[in-house]
């Protein structure tokens, strides 16, 4: 294909344009920084929109708990939280993803990552990337469930959780500990396979993507999780925020179903269905009663 061919000879005359060692760490970092940051722009903007509120899994915004866990009165949305989050976020970046960037490339550079030519199939290219989004689900999974055990919660993970409502800056909201150690699940699948570098990058953005949406707080009619069940989204990712326990993945599902981690989560969709129902039929006893 003319495209492939195209693409071909962009990606040489790029690639041998900087070093391997720019490439692998700083174009890397640049990559995970422009994923993140653009991914959240379009849900800040829907943050500042009335018309996206229909879609929004709770009432608040920039909910904040800076008391009790058990307490469910979120305060108004507030600027200083969300600059606040903003700048802890971008501190993790730069002190933390950055060093485990720099850390892990010698790592794959062993394994036998590389950015020349030829460059990976699509189909490769899918399947690779598919295959590290559930290695880091799986990692994830034990890594985020262990964070919940009391101590560990009480001293590192409950950072995280002093936004109730999140939203999709939230996502890398955390304590510093807990990013290096949940992060070693991000880079697991491909320490396993050691992808293309163009693999590599595809993968970060998914993943970037991914965990941003997941903590958006919206349900949005075009979510992923609308027309593929095994994926998570918002929607089971903002109940945990909620209750603090329970639907531990990152991305699917199957994980808490395996090991039933999201009975209150599907306990809450049985009563949401059973609530709707009931709406329903007491709107038409309503209109079959004013017919009559």
């Amino acid at each position: 294909m003319w495209l492939y061919a195209w693409f071909e000879r962009f990606w040489l005359h790029f690639t041998t344009s900087f070093s391997p060692f720019t490439l692998h760490t700083l174009f890397t970092f640049a990559i995970h920084e422009f994923a993140y940051w653009g991914v959240y722009l379009p849900y800040a903007l829907m943050d500042r929109s009335k018309f996206f509120r229909r879609w929004k899994l709770q009432e608040n915004t920039y909910g904040y708990s800076s008391s009790s866990k058990q307490s469910q009165k979120l305060p108004k949305e507030d600027a200083q939280k969300f600059w606040r989050c903003v700048l802890y976020v971008a501190a993790n970046h730069v002190f933390l993803v950055l060093p485990l960037i720099l850390v892990t490339h010698p790592l794959f550079e062993k394994l036998g990552t590389t950015h020349g030519l030829p460059l990976p199939s699509l189909r490769e290219f899918i399947v690779q990337i598919l295959f590290c989004l559930f290695v880091e689900d799986m990692c994830f999974y034990w890594g985020h469930r262990a964070l919940h055990t009391p101590w560990l919660y009480r001293y590192i993970h409950a950072i995280h959780h002093q936004y109730t409502a999140p939203f999709g800056a939230v996502a890398e909201f955390a304590h510093p500990i807990e990013v290096i150690f949940l992060g070693m699940s991000t880079v697991a699948g491909p320490l396993i396979i050691g992808p293309h570098l163009l693999t590599l990058w595809g993968y970060l953005m998914v993943r970037c993507w991914q965990t941003v949406d997941c903590h958006s707080g919206y349900d949005l009619p075009w979510s992923l999780n609308r027309w593929f069940p095994l994926y998570g989204g918002a929607r089971q990712h903002d109940h945990h925020h909620k209750t603090y326990s329970g639907n531990y993945a990152s991305m699917f599902i199957h994980m808490d179903w395996l090991f039933g981690t999201d009975k209150a989560w599907r306990l809450s969709l049985q009563k949401a269905k059973a609530k709707h129902v009931r709406a329903v039929a007491q709107e038409l006893a309503v209109s079959f009663s004013a017919e009559r």
